[in-house]
């Protein structure tokens, strides 16, 4: 059982590892540093990267670039924006780790739409009030429960249950 929870666990973490490492690393590298999706859509986005994470999450979820003012792309830029405002990462790496969830759910059969999670974990997070989330470590709760057998909505009360509730002790 420990084993079912901590490959996800990896499998979510790992890909992104690199993602906030230090500005003198991305120097000594002979990379692009900054990108605008006009013709392609990156894997992942970079520290340094200049591309709209809505819009390259909304082209990712289509397939393929969209422009600017597509309604995908606005809708997906609502989304993000809401969902931001209850997570403690910035929304390039919202995007990234929503790509990575999406695409773990749909390894196990479970697709679901990025606008579906960002703003079903971002209700979430917002209901917190002033305390902020991390939206690495609630995904990965989410991948848990889904591979649990739970679908999205359940999974998404069963995550409300857990992050708005109180934390209490016990007596002694």
């Amino acid at each position: 059982m420990r084993r079912r929870v901590v490959l996800p666990a990896l499998a979510l973490l790992m890909p992104l590892a690199a993602c906030d490492r230090g500005e003198d690393d991305a120097k000594t590298e002979d990379t692009v540093v900054s990108r605008t999706a006009e013709t392609e859509l990156a894997p992942w986005l970079s520290p340094k990267d200049g591309t709209d994470p809505a819009r390259w999450l909304a082209g990712r979820e289509a397939g393929h670039p969209l422009a600017n003012d597509a309604p995908p792309v606005q809708a997906m830029r609502t989304s993000l924006a809401r969902a931001a405002e209850g997570f403690i990462e910035d929304r390039r790496m919202i995007a990234n780790r929503t790509v990575q969830l999406g695409q773990m759910l749909a390894e196990s059969g479970k697709a679901e739409g990025y606008r579906d999670l960002l703003d079903g974990l971002g209700r979430i997070a917002a209901a917190r009030g002033r305390h902020k989330s991390l939206y690495g470590e609630m995904c990965q709760h989410y991948v848990n429960i889904r591979n649990r057998g739970l679908g999205h909505e359940a999974a998404l009360a069963e995550l409300s249950e857990n992050e708005v509730r109180p934390l209490t002790r016990s007596a002694p």
